[in-house]
């Protein structure tokens, strides 16, 4: 390859006779030609990461390469347990954003044209290399987002769940058959691939969200542009390497970093999208439903929650906390469907105040490397300043402090962005801390009389994603089904949806859904062909 290559650049196998010289200085042209221009044309040549300053950067992917911002800027992540940078990414701007919306493009045709159970197969092998290299992600999860190292290992199973299981569904794309008013005629519905797709995705499950959306988009014979958070891009960015290695074509799957406000809006507001689904909060969702309607393109949004959790009266008591620590805590509390407002009522309350405030207290905060971890840092200095100010306005509102309340103390949190697992007693529903997300390890707590004032309250909410409800009364229950205005509840159980559902929100709280065979259907648009056959 290296002599065929030097041919080409030095005018073939029968260039003229040279002195050692002229050689010489002919053959340093040619490498430096070879080094400036061919570099960036085989992905081969430029590594996905390089050491720089002591950090390890990784570059983004697209159209198979590797590739660095066209202005060279990068951005910085650092750990949250130690504020330590340990990576840096290109800080991608429009001409990148334009560039993978262009690769894309080009690849979505010869992509599309696969057999669904072809497309299938090879998503099937990408969702086996996240697996295999399991170790490898969870530890670039926790290093940059702070989750435990053992959450860290569940999302990247998870990831590969989001991939293999609509590839599994790859043949079971159904379109439809109706009989027309016409005699000879048939009418028929195909489901085909809206094209140039968006995925963006929310920094608190950044790897486990990137392949949500790439699993059903690219399963359905669309091409996806995926843009991770800036605050934790990194262990998507890895995915690059793994889907070349499984055979996805160059171009099917780009992964780009960069701002919101330049990255970002190009991939929304570019014509070449016809379909954005993102993960985040209410208020980017918004912005970006806004500049989609300019295009009347295809939204997808999971956004905000602010999830009741309601335990009656005969609801069991101990089943409730142990959902509740578990649910409420988790990743530090930085999941869209935790319980963050809880009614329970007032003949069980104190029991589960008790046991409730028992159980967080043995929750251990620290290192999320760390086995025996419970809680590590939130993702950063901003989020932990967020949720201390919300907690201050509820004391001062006349909330009580039942445990935790502030930053804790030592050493070891001399560095980092930490908060300690907060309960709140004497909350009412028109404080803050009950109608804003809080995303952090806060547990405010309300009295509650009946299943009817319990419903009232729930309901009063902005939000509409998720639901708790504990009680063994089936007419409640049957009720709830119908009363509660949440996407997903939660009965008895702690959260946690499962793939073969529909994880969706109501009001504020987004818009499409994912997951599912209704899921994979968002990916899909319809078209309607009136097959006439009569002589």
């Amino acid at each position: 390859m290296i002599q065929h290559l030097l041919n080409h650049l030095l005018g073939g196998p029968n260039f003229y006779p040279m002195t050692r010289d002229a050689m010489s200085t002919g053959l340093n042209r040619a490498l430096e030609k070879y080094r400036d221009s061919f570099l960036h044309k085989d992905k081969t040549m430029i590594a996905m990461t390089e050491s720089i300053d002591g950090r390890e950067h990784y570059r983004m992917y697209i159209n198979g390469q590797w590739k660095d911002a066209s202005s060279g800027k990068t951005i910085d992540v650092a750990s949250p347990t130690t504020e330590e940078v340990l990576y840096s990414v290109p800080a991608g701007a429009i001409e990148d954003a334009q560039l993978a919306l262009e690769t894309a493009e080009a690849a979505q045709p010869g992509w599309a044209a696969k057999p669904a159970v072809e497309r299938g197969a090879i998503l099937s092998k990408f969702a086996d290399l996240i697996r295999e290299n399991r170790e490898r992600l969870a530890k670039i999860l926790t290093q940059e987002m702070g989750k435990t190292y053992a959450l860290a290992l569940g999302e990247v199973d998870v990831s590969a769940d989001f991939i293999n299981f609509p590839a599994q569904a790859a043949r079971r794309i159904e379109g439809d058959i109706l009989p027309s008013d016409l005699p000879g005629e048939h009418i028929m519905i195909h489901k085909i691939p809206y094209g140039v797709t968006v995925g963006i995705a929310a920094w608190n499950f950044p790897l486990a969200l990137a392949c949500r959306k790439i699993g059903p988009a690219l399963t359905t014979g669309n091409v996806m542009v995926v843009k991770p958070p800036s605050v934790t891009p990194v262990a998507v960015l890895a995915l690059g390497e793994l889907a070349k290695q499984a055979g996805i074509p160059d171009g099917v799957l780009n992964l780009v970093t960069g701002g919101g406000s330049t990255m970002g809006e190009e991939l929304v507001t570019n014509p070449i999208t016809r379909l954005v689904t993102m993960t985040g909060s209410s208020a980017t969702g918004q912005e970006i439903f806004k500049k989609a309607a300019e295009r009347l393109i295809a939204v997808r949004l999971e956004l905000g929650g602010k999830a009741p959790f309601i335990l009656l009266e005969d609801g069991d008591v101990d089943k409730a906390v142990d959902a509740a620590v578990v649910s409420r805590h988790l990743n530090s509390g930085q999941v869209c469907t935790c319980p963050e407002r809880f009614y329970i009522h007032d003949a069980v309350y104190d029991q589960f105040l008790e046991k409730y405030t028992a159980a967080v207290a043995k929750l251990k905060i620290g290192d999320p490397m760390v086995e025996g971890t419970d809680i590590g840092p939130k993702v950063n200095a901003h989020e932990t300043d967020q949720l201390e100010k919300i907690v201050n306005q509820a004391v001062e509102a006349g909330a009580e402090v039942a445990l935790g309340g502030k930053r804790p103390d030592g050493k070891q949190f001399e560095k980092g962005h930490w908060y300690e697992p907060t309960i709140l007693t004497n909350c009412n529903n028109n404080m803050e801390v009950m109608r804003e997300e809080v995303f952090g390890v806060v547990s405010p707590i309300m009295k509650v009389g009946c299943y009817e004032e319990a419903l009232k309250l729930a309901n009063d909410s902005d939000y509409g994603l998720a639901a708790f409800l504990f009680t063994r009364d089936m007419r409640l229950i049957q009720r709830a089904v119908l009363e509660l205005e949440f996407g997903e509840i939660y009965v008895n159980r702690p959260m946690g949806e499962q793939r073969q559902g529909f994880h969706n929100g109501y009001k504020l709280s987004g818009t499409g859904g994912e997951d599912g065979r209704y899921g994979l259907e968002n990916y899909l648009e319809k078209k309607t062909m009136y097959v006439n056959f009569a002589d």
